[in-house]
């Protein structure tokens, strides 16, 4: 479950975003609506305890925000997002895939599933790469190299499906997903919702910033705070005077590795 209340960030130069609350059930696909530059991907970070919110606050998977990031991140995974987790163009999609199993033994699992013989291990490791492309729709044998094809040469809808399947290797409560219709077509526009939704039908809590949100999601809509001209104050809508969102998030955005 993930809920918001007056959930608010704000950078050196203005309101990022502010005001947030909704209320979304576990197992919901929660869209992230709103035009490029007004806070989503930094919404979206924020909810998954990347990014340390500074106003209101918000509880996902029974963790509180901000105070409580650690834990969030623990159970909050990351699809595609530009600049903090993207794919690496020069490895293909067999390598993404066996590097991040190897990151989640490492990293992830208990020290008792660590202990466990390699063998056992390895096939587990397996069964854990089928289930996650299976959820995320990739079938690397369609492929133009199988999976020796390189993340450069993927289409949008590909690398899309690839970063959702790596994150889904961690098994998390809650998957977010930045710009999951950017760049598609009305047909891959649809068959990317329909992963998502399968996905949380599946009971994992979807995120996914979008330009429109589709019909049947739960809907979080953001807007560039709007500045009161001649004033330094605060205007209604959380805006400053001078500063832009897209400056705001270009801000905060830099600082998500850090949190």
């Amino acid at each position: 479950m993930i809920t918001a209340e007056g959930f608010g960030l704000k950078g050196p130069r203005g309101w990022v975003f502010r005001d947030v609350t909704f209320s979304a059930p576990t197992g919901s696909l929660i869209a992230v609506e709103g035009a490029s530059g007004s806070g989503r991907t930094c919404l979206l970070l924020a909810l998954t305890g990347r990014m340390r919110a500074g106003e209101g606050h918000a509880e996902v998977a029974g963790h509180r925000l901000p105070r409580q990031l650690a834990a969030v991140r623990r159970v909050a995974a990351l699809g595609l997002v530009d600049g903090v987790s993207e794919l690496d163009p020069a490895l293909t999609v067999g390598e993404h895939l066996d590097e991040r199993v190897l990151l989640q033994r490492r990293f992830g699992d208990s020290l008792r599933e660590l202990m466990r013989p390699r063998a056992v291990r390895e096939t587990a490791g397996r069964r854990r790469v089928t289930e996650a492309l299976d959820a995320a729709g990739l079938d690397p044998a369609t492929l133009p190299k199988a999976e020796r094809t390189a993340a450069r040469d993927l289409e949008r809808l590909e690398a899309l499906r690839l970063g959702t399947a790596l994150a889904l290797l961690g098994r998390p409560e809650v998957l977010a997903v930045d710009d999951a219709d950017h760049k598609l077509g009305p047909a891959e526009r649809e068959q990317a919702w329909a992963m998502l939704r399968g996905i949380a039908a599946g009971g994992t809590t979807v995120l996914a910033v979008c330009t429109e949100a589709p019909e049947g999601a739960v809907v979080v809509r953001t807007q560039a705070p709007v500045a009161a001209a001649g004033t330094d104050t605060d205007t209604e809508t959380g805006g400053s005077a001078g500063t832009t969102s897209e400056e705001g998030a270009a801000d905060a955005h830099a600082e998500a590795g850090s949190a």
